[in-house]
């Protein structure tokens, strides 16, 4: 019997008019159209002639230190894909939201609509927000401990998990004869008596098209790996070597078992941004016209939040100061350990990594032609380091454009990448299995009517 070849997944993470900070401000960017939905259902459909398996959307819960400077997130982001699923057919649509400043039952409605409306193509992006402004935003003086927010984020899971299998598969009957629409037994209450949630339940929702929409994942702390392990489906990871990725691999593959899972139940991808370019010299060239447009006092500004040390009076040439332990870090101490080892292992000064971090905040940053971007992809996924990528264009939509009709075509001659959908959820796209209901494995007995 022979086997299909093992073939890459490609998200296409889409936020504004592009990924790099100045991304706004290049002449190869409308900036308004960050406030414009079409340009997100242009995008989706760019990525959609590219037989790609989602786009990806950030979101964030306050407006934060970035306005000055910066084009920020303006659409709540399941709402906005709602619209991108009536404007394509097979994109997946994956849409981040915060377990720290959700509920559960608002939340499993929200994702189950819009995988109902898409026909089976929504994907969450689960995150626990590490932002002070955020914690703001929703009555606490200071953020949650890294910890807490990882404790009520699996609480929220097990709870979300039981509201999409509240309706069995075969609940509504729509017996007109009968008057019949549901069948009471087969639809059930959750009853998710824990620490930090009580929800009755069923969902006023049946059953999504998946089951579930595909769970996707993007802290890499041992806290988030550890959650990853149990609950993610589609990880989205930040590595900036081909020996980190690789161990992240075969960490995160490594703790499966333990919770059951096979390691073909989760699709590993790590983001790249890519500067693409007829030859080398232009794509750095491209990359140096970005780099020129950075706001120092706004790169200052992330750095500090990031690395928790207030940097806004060190001086831009010289090496970072001492950095306080990861473990005291409230925020997001993988994004912490990431930029702390970039600085130290390459020397860089504050200026140097401002730079560095320009494009992707911390994931790869990639310059050179089509076919050196599709080696650079080529030996991350067959050197045991990824499953795919997450696609983050520097500037839209032309960034997305190049990767799509430049870079994709070179993977399909190389075997690397479909050709066309064989199948039209997300799940289809990843080859997850569609997960059973836990009420079809219980005695559990439908609600009282």
């Amino acid at each position: 019997m022979t086997h299909p070849r093992r073939q890459m997944h490609l998200n296409a993470f889409l936020m504004g008019v592009g990924h790099h900070e100045a991304a706004w401000r290049h002449p190869r960017t409308e900036a308004r159209r960050v406030f414009d939905a079409t340009h997100f259902q242009d995008l989706a459909r760019i990525a959609e002639r590219g037989r790609l398996d989602a786009v990806f959307l950030a979101d964030g819960l306050a407006v934060g230190h970035r306005v000055e400077h910066n084009v920020t997130t303006v659409f709540e982001p399941v709402t906005l894909l709602t619209a991108v699923a009536a404007a394509t057919e097979r994109i997946g649509l994956i849409a981040t939201a915060s377990t720290s400043y959700h509920h559960p039952f608002t939340l499993a409605r929200a994702f189950a609509s819009l995988d109902h409306i898409s026909g089976g193509r929504a994907g969450w992006n689960i995150v626990t927000s590490g932002g002070a402004d955020e914690a703001a935003n929703f009555g606490l003086d200071r953020i949650p401990d890294h910890g807490e927010r990882y404790a009520r984020a699996h609480e929220f899971l097990e709870a979300a998990v039981r509201l999409w299998d509240s309706w069995e598969d075969d609940a509504i009957v729509l017996d007109v004869g009968s008057g019949t629409f549901a069948d009471p037994d087969r639809v059930h209450r959750v009853e998710h008596a824990g620490p930090r949630f009580t929800i009755r339940g069923p969902l006023n929702s049946p059953r999504p098209p998946q089951g579930r929409p595909v769970l996707v994942q993007a802290g890499s702390s041992k806290d988030g790996i550890a959650f990853a392990a149990r609950w993610a489906e589609a990880v989205f990871t930040a590595q900036q070597t081909l020996e980190e990725g690789q161990r992240f691999y075969s960490t995160l593959r490594g703790r499966l078992a333990a919770h059951g899972r096979s390691p073909d139940g989760i699709k590993i991808l790590p983001g790249i941004v890519p500067f693409i370019a007829d030859t080398e010299a232009e794509a750095r060239e491209l990359e140096q016209e970005f780099t020129e447009l950075i706001s120092p006092a706004h790169a200052l500004r992330q750095l500090s939040r990031t690395l928790g040390v207030d940097l806004t009076g060190h001086p831009l040439d010289a090496p970072l100061p001492p950095l306080p332990p990861a473990n005291e870090i409230r925020g997001n101490q993988s994004r912490f350990r990431l930029v702390a080892d970039l600085a130290e292992r390459e020397s860089l000064t504050v200026r140097q990594l401002i730079s560095r971090l320009g494009g992707g905040r911390g994931h790869r940053t990639f310059a050179g032609t089509p076919e050196q971007v599709a080696d650079e992809l080529q030996t991350w996924f067959t050197e045991g380091a990824a499953d795919g990528f997450t696609i983050m264009p520097p500037y839209l939509p032309g960034g997305l454009s190049d990767f799509v009709d430049h870079v994709v075509p070179v993977l399909r001659e190389r075997g690397l990448f479909r050709t066309d959908y064989t199948g039209r959820t997300l799940r289809e796209h990843y080859g997850l299995d569609r997960p059973a209901s836990v009420f079809e494995r219980s005695d559990s007995s439908g609600i009282a009517v």
